[in-house]
């Protein structure tokens, strides 16, 4: 659970799936580095909007297989306060936009002013 303060703006970034800017996908099948890639890309989406990951209250994932959690997980703790970790829904999906893509994540941040 997680409850926020009055006066607490809101960023909700758009899904970021694992691909460089230049549109080549992190490396097929893997779903360390499509993790790591997609939520680098959040992290960008996010100072983009002033925030940073310190303010995400909310993750969504978008996932082809659940059998990648612990390794979904464990880079997600490169990111988030292990401490603290934002909550979070997972969602087995039959497929993405591409078939190459593993994952797909969406996060919202409370950044208080």
């Amino acid at each position: 659970m997680v409850s926020i303060p009055a006066g607490t703006r809101f960023v909700w970034t758009s899904g970021q799936v694992p691909l460089e800017a230049d549109g080549t996908p992190a490396a097929p099948g893997d779903w360390a580095a499509q993790t790591r890639l997609a939520l680098r890309d959040v992290g960008t989406a996010l100072e983009a909007a002033g925030a940073t990951w310190g303010d995400v209250v909310k993750l969504t994932w978008y996932v082809t297989d659940t059998s990648a959690l612990t390794t979904i997980r464990s880079v997600r703790d490169e990111f988030v306060d292990v401490r603290r970790p934002p909550t979070s829904t997972l969602v087995q999906v039959a497929g993405l936009f591409r078939p190459d893509i593993l994952i797909e994540v969406e996060a919202v941040a409370a950044v208080t002013q």
